[in-house]
């Protein structure tokens, strides 16, 4: 049946950024299809932990900062440890520095392509390294808008952002026909932290929304279908690509 080739029972899954916001809705999305959470975080992530263990998913909460040098092979090994396996990777920790071009700091760029490009990719490397052993896994990059427009006032955020999308067909190219699928999804406008300073401002809030097909920011539990699809058997046959989860916004 169809529908069993979406079940992730039996998985595990490791989800960056798991908190809060897009993280938290889908290291839930992957327990509600069956699969046991390790989810990495920088404060707490004492409520998702509640939620997972509710549906009756085992989860490893990990404390680590992604941007930082060396920690990677830890982060997966812990997930190891405890939970047996690392079958999904979500790589969604991200940050965000607004300034305009002319004025961005080094500081903004660094701290933001630490955590967004070079921790999505050492963290990546260290499960793939057992993903290819194993013969397959899920790999899930999430993406952004800006994988695909310039934007204004977010060149760090632009930059790594971009360079996920590179990166998600790299490695598909590399690893395909060992059994790993790469792919990514690009969320479009969401109601999260990272827009809070949009939403607040009335008339840039008009401008997103006059573009929205769909007439609303997206929420969080919008990517959970998506993500699903792509750490499940039913997307076996995909590899390399970036789906937009935007409410239409890419078709205007």
């Amino acid at each position: 049946m169809i529908l069993d080739a979406f079940r992730l029972d039996n998985k595990v899954a490791l989800v960056t950024g798991c908190n809060r916001g897009l993280g938290a809705a889908l290291a839930l999305a992957m327990a509600e299809a069956g699969a046991d959470v390790a989810g990495v975080y920088n404060t707490t992530a004492k409520g998702v932990g509640e939620k997972v263990e509710g549906l009756g998913r085992r989860f490893l909460g990990i404390q680590a900062d992604i941007g930082r040098p060396g920690v990677a092979e830890d982060i997966v090994e812990q997930a190891v440890a405890a939970l047996g396996t690392v079958d999904i990777l979500i790589n969604n920790a991200g940050i965000i520095r607004r300034n305009d071009a002319l004025d961005f700091t080094a500081s903004d760029w660094d701290d933001v392509m630490d955590v967004n490009l070079r921790g999505l990719f050492f963290l990546t490397q260290a499960a793939a390294r057992r993903m290819v052993v194993q013969g397959k896994g899920k790999v899930i990059h999430v993406a952004s808008m800006l994988s695909y427009q310039g934007g204004i006032r977010v060149s760090s955020y632009t930059a790594s952002k971009s360079a996920v999308m590179g990166l998600t067909r790299l490695m598909a190219n590399e690893w395909a026909a060992r059994g790993v699928n790469v792919n990514a999804i690009a969320p479009g406008y969401m109601a999260t932290d990272n827009t809070a300073a949009l939403r607040a401002d009335a008339e840039r809030n008009r401008q997103i929304l006059e573009r929205i097909p769909a007439g609303r920011w997206g929420q969080p539990e919008d990517l959970k279908g998506c993500a699903v699809f792509l750490a499940s058997a039913a997307s076996d046959y995909l590899h390399g690509f970036t789906i937009a989860v935007d409410g239409g916004w890419l078709a205007r």
